[in-house]
């Protein structure tokens, strides 16, 4: 349906919106804002991560048996481990929570389950998620303790 225009001439509707310039995509922005929500978190959560894994906290060993040792995780998996520890017989034992990153140290710790040994650990402080282990001891190396 068209109108007459005061001139008396038809006018299309639909002529305006012809003649009109195309409108212009802000790709750019979408993408910055993207960026912006996406990439940015990513790169502190990597840069946390890595501080948090980088830098011991503290560092030693821990004598006694280790009474349970298993791979855990959905999605990371991870050894985890317990340590009994008997400072003096006839005491109850006092239990310690580790975990172990590195296959060829678990490979280890399976091999010597059931005798004494000494694990050395590092301590982290601040990791941000339990995907790089459900504790905060990092076990390093095992060693068996041979009883005097």
């Amino acid at each position: 349906m068209t109108s007459d225009s005061p001139d008396g001439f038809p006018v299309d509707p639909q002529a305006e919106l012809r003649s009109a310039p195309p409108r212009k995509r802000r790709w750019k922005w979408v993408a910055i804002i993207l960026l912006v929500i996406v990439a940015v978190p990513a790169l502190i959560f990597t840069i946390w991560s890595w501080i948090a894994l980088s830098y011991t906290y503290s560092n030693g060993d821990r004598t006694g048996y280790v009474q349970k040792f298993s791979r855990k995780g959905w999605v990371c998996k991870t050894w985890e481990g317990e340590l009994a520890m008997v400072t003096v017989p006839g005491q109850p034992q006092e239990k310690w929570n580790f975990t172990v990153r590195d296959d060829s140290v678990a490979k280890a710790v399976r091999q010597l389950m059931g005798n004494k040994v000494a694990l050395n650990y590092e301590e982290h402080h601040g990791i941000p998620t339990s995907c790089f282990g459900d504790t905060q001891y990092f076990v390093t190396g095992v060693r068996m303790v041979h009883e005097p």
